[in-house]
């Protein structure tokens, strides 16, 4: 359950991260339309610049994802080992289990047959 609230979390993160590049852009946009009858040349460098600050916002919060996305696969990885390790353990004991029950229930067998066997109320 742990995995959904992280993803919540980083959904949240990606919508104020949004949210704060929309805010930039009203703002700069709103500074370029009083510039747009100066000149058209520095109101297309404004663009370029703007576009350039909130693609690196964007950039950088993707390859933040992508990190914890790798440490996050790198973790269920090891986990996956781990649990083969452990059904391969369980396997060998349950199997040993097996052949002492069987070697035991063969004993008691042979046991009940003998004819002067002790019995367990002597």
């Amino acid at each position: 359950m742990s995995i959904f609230r992280h993803e919540t979390t980083e959904l949240e993160k990606i919508e104020e991260v949004e949210g704060e590049n929309r805010e930039f852009v009203r703002r700069d946009v709103a500074g370029l339309r009083w510039q747009q009858g100066n000149d058209g040349e520095m109101v297309a460098n404004n663009i370029s610049s703007l576009l350039q600050r909130v693609s690196v916002n964007s950039v950088q919060e993707i390859d933040r994802l992508i990190g914890e996305l790798k440490t996050l696969r790198d973790r269920l990885q090891h986990e996956g080992e781990r649990v083969q390790r452990e059904i391969v353990e369980y396997a060998g004991m349950s199997q040993a289990a097996t052949q002492s029950t069987k070697i035991i229930v063969e004993s008691l067998n042979y046991w009940k047959n003998v004819p002067d066997a002790p019995t367990i109320s002597e």
